[in-house]
């Protein structure tokens, strides 16, 4: 665990970071005891994100400890369009990945309200312009039912997808009777955690697969072989271990040069004054962290707040079922989870600009706006399942303003791209292979 270099010799009057270190105000001191607070005693370090390439550190599920093999494989597998083997029409045949729907250049989501996967076409400049393939009729198009969730900061998420029905353990334990047979949520009977899960399942729910002329003609089978030594060889090559190197390398997908997690190692002048007043509000008198709290700003509890479900014009498919409206309670079976959404993490939100379980909020400030004035959107939620939390705030205007800067400013890590590879082994392009996708992107 890294130790916070934030507010070292404040005692002492002392501030000692490298040779010029910022100076200290009163807004610090005053940020340095509202983290003390909100973390319960730990302070700074109690948010700290680790560096990517800092195994040891990042939260991992034992069933899948990570290796730099297995992260490097994994990096290539998540934007490998050469997986999508199995569509139902030819015209998709290699031309989507995993980051499809949650690419770097929308912070790991899809750039648009829902991600099209199988049956996409096109790009656009942020995956904005992906649109329906016409060989495919609209109930047969690979359209995310609700908002893509990100998979940035994933790690700190031990179940996954916004009704949490991926993962074997923590608050999924005791929902063994919903892992039913012939559907995605039957691989919780691997035993892993939700990202796990997720990665393992989502390679049959999107009609990927792994042919062993691929990778042994690509230089990926090396690689499984790096990465999965331990693993008899005839299990080395499956959709399990796939799915586990493409965990492997998410969980390595951290908003770690994020202006907060700067200031947090030191560097006092890497947030605006606005938006240390913005942060001071978060983590005091907005009472965000009583949500939003840990290194990625989110928790594992599910809450219902009155969101809209999604309703915006130009949506494919027939509505969602109830189960999906639903929520938790979709997943759970059990009616006091009814309308109840995972708590989101907050890094990196400007470059997929839907909001909101249902992405029907279009700005940050649109949600905190709405969270301050408490009133629902919908009159469908029994008043017994909001959380006590959920309450008008009174903020100011300007208070708004400022804990807007700090959640879309403060906590912006422009720099994902890092995490996308230079190219792939099978030199197809990504995250799609498709004609207009490769036009759109400048791939060849």
């Amino acid at each position: 665990m890294k130790t916070s270099k934030l507010f070292i010799g404040l005692a002492a009057g002392a501030f000692l970071i490298g040779c010029n270190p910022d100076p200290e105000s009163d807004l610090d001191s005053q940020l340095q005891d509202a983290l003390t607070s909100a973390s319960g005693g730990v302070g700074a370090d109690y948010y700290l994100i680790p560096d990517s390439d800092d195994l040891v550190s990042i939260p991992q599920d034992p069933k899948n400890p990570l290796s730099s093999e297995k992260v490097a494989l994994g990096q290539l597998l998540f934007h490998e369009t050469g997986l999508a083997i199995n569509p139902k029409y030819a015209s998709s045949m290699g031309t989507y990945s995993c980051a499809s729907c949650h690419h770097a250049g929308a912070g790991f989501q899809a750039g648009r309200i829902q991600g099209i996967a199988e049956g996409g076409l096109g790009f656009g400049v942020n995956g904005e312009g992906r649109d329906k393939n016409p060989d495919y009729p609209a109930d047969s198009l690979d359209v995310q039912p609700i908002r893509s969730p990100t998979v940035l900061n994933a790690a700190y998420q031990e179940v996954m997808l916004w009704n949490g029905q991926f993962g074997a353990t923590g608050v999924n334990n005791g929902t063994e009777s919903q892992w039913s047979e012939g559907t995605p949520k039957v691989n919780n009977h691997l035993g892993y955690q939700g990202i796990e899960t997720q990665a393992i399942a989502g390679l049959t729910v999107h009609r990927m697969g792994v042919d062993m002329d691929f990778i042994t003609r690509n230089g990926y089978k090396e690689m499984y072989d790096a990465a999965f030594a331990d693993w008899p060889e005839a299990d080395r090559y499956s959709l399990e271990t796939t799915g586990l190197a493409i965990a492997a390398f998410e969980r390595t997908i951290l908003a770690n040069e994020a202006p907060f997690q700067r200031y947090l190692r030191g560097e006092l002048s890497a947030l605006s004054e606005s938006q240390k007043q913005g942060a001071l509000l978060f983590f005091g008198e907005g009472n965000c962290a009583s949500c939003h709290n840990g290194p990625s700003l989110a928790n594992m509890e599910f809450y219902a707040l009155g969101m809209k479900d999604l309703d915006a014009p130009g949506v494919y498919g027939n509505g969602l079922d109830d189960a999906t409206k639903y929520g938790r309670g979709g997943f759970t079976g059990n009616a006091d989870d009814n309308y109840k959404f995972k708590v989101p993490q907050l890094y990196s939100l400007a470059y997929s600009p839907f909001y909101g379980h249902g992405g029907n909020f279009e700005t940050v400030r649109e949600v905190i706006a709405y969270k301050n004035a408490a009133v629902p959107d919908i009159d469908v939620v029994p008043a017994s399942q909001y959380p006590e939390e959920f309450v008008p705030l009174d903020l100011t205007e300007e208070q708004i303003d400022m804990l807007t800067d700090f959640v879309l400013n403060g906590l912006d890590d422009n720099n994902v791209a890092r995490y996308s590879p230079s190219a792939l082994l099978s030199g197809n392009c990504f995250p799609n292979n498709d004609e207009t996708s490769r036009t759109d992107m400048g791939c060849n």
